[in-house]
């Protein structure tokens, strides 16, 4: 019987990079069986899907906590750049070495060997540009960052990539696709926040933010992560989410929402003057313009007009309005909760979580 070497992760590496031929001729002791075997095995892992990243998948492509990497069944990342626009090199850091089993160790090789090739986004820096700018999903930052996510059967890569010149061209997240899935799904239900008596104030979404207002008008901003139903990681900390709530007890702070789904800034009309004003997301109240108008229909177009431009829908520009009126912890500060007209959704019963 003819036995791969599929395993043997030195003769593997020479398997992506060189040629059948130049193989053989590395490996004499190696039999033309034995090859084609192993290039069976390993033409296994070849059934993958490229789609572009969710703004959920965009969590995943960093590095995470202790316990959220652990949730989610990272094995490790890979991090590579293009040298001078062609070369690939590479380095891989681990994270959970028994997850890195000869299995993944084939698959992830295949995969890095396939999309290396002509016309595949790692083949160089310019077709990675071309592909980011075509068919790739482009971060909400600054640097330059896009997203893909490679599924197989058993496992997800979440390949963030930048093809500019001087950086690290590919951090590929990779992760047992049913334990990240899993725990996807369930940070759907957003992060809750409640009181002490374990009242619910208000739900984010995993990856948003909040803000912390001490007496002393002290403002503490965190980013937060999903855990579980009664866990949040808080910046770099991990609470129940009761002993969260008792500590902003315990300080006298006001917490609020800091919603991704809201802009910045939006225009609005005030109710009984009409005169058109500015709303700044976290804050109570207005700022007023010197803005002419000669009605309230004309101001009320100057307002829609101006938020259009910005790229604010009517659904947010509600939101901000009752945000800045009632505060940004009540469900109405809440886009999501607005028809694409502005108009309040229709109430549905809410039967919260129990402890």
């Amino acid at each position: 019987m003819t036995v791969s070497f599929i395993d043997d992760s030195e003769k593997m590496a020479d398997f992506w990079k060189l040629s059948k031929e130049a193989f053989l001729r590395s490996y004499s002791y190696i039999t033309v069986e034995a090859y084609n075997a192993t290039a069976a095995d390993a033409h296994k892992f070849l059934d993958f899907s490229i789609q572009p990243m969710t703004t959920a998948d965009q969590l995943y492509s960093y590095s995470q906590s202790q316990q959220i990497s652990m949730q989610t069944g990272l094995i490790g990342y890979l991090r590579a750049d293009f040298g001078d626009g062609s070369q690939f090199y590479s380095t891989w850091n681990e994270f959970r070495g028994q997850l890195k089993t000869a299995e993944f160790r084939g698959e992830l090789d295949e995969i890095i060997h396939s999309l290396r090739q002509s016309g595949n986004f790692l083949a160089d820096r310019a077709t990675m540009r071309r592909f980011c700018r075509e068919d790739a999903v482009s971060f909400d930052d600054d640097l330059g960052n896009y997203g893909a996510r490679v599924n197989t059967a058993d496992y997800s890569y979440l390949m963030r990539l930048n093809p500019r010149n001087g950086v690290y061209n590919l951090y590929c997240y990779c992760y047992q696709r049913k334990w990240l899935d899993r725990h996807m799904e369930m940070a759907r239900n957003g992060i809750r926040f409640i009181d002490s008596g374990y009242k619910e104030r208000f739900r984010i979404p995993d990856g948003d933010k909040i803000r912390m207002t001490l007496p002393d008008g002290t403002k503490l901003e965190y980013t937060c992560r999903y855990i579980d139903d009664y866990h949040t990681q808080v910046g770099n900390n991990l609470y129940h989410i009761c002993e969260f709530a008792e500590i902003v007890e315990a300080r006298q702070a006001e917490l609020i929402p800091l919603r991704s789904s809201l802009p910045e800034t939006c225009y609005s009309t005030l109710l009984e003057t009409s005169k058109i004003a500015v709303l700044k997301r976290g804050e109570t109240g207005y700022y007023e313009t010197d803005i002419p108008y000669t009605d309230t229909p004309e101001a009320q177009q100057i307002v829609a007009e101006a938020n259009e431009r910005l790229g604010v829908s009517k659904a947010q520009a509600e939101a901000m309005k009752a945000g800045s009126m009632f505060g940004w912890c009540c469900k109405a500060a809440d886009p999501q909760n607005y028809d694409e007209n502005g108009t309040p959704k229709k109430k549905q019963k809410d039967r919260g979580m129990e402890r």
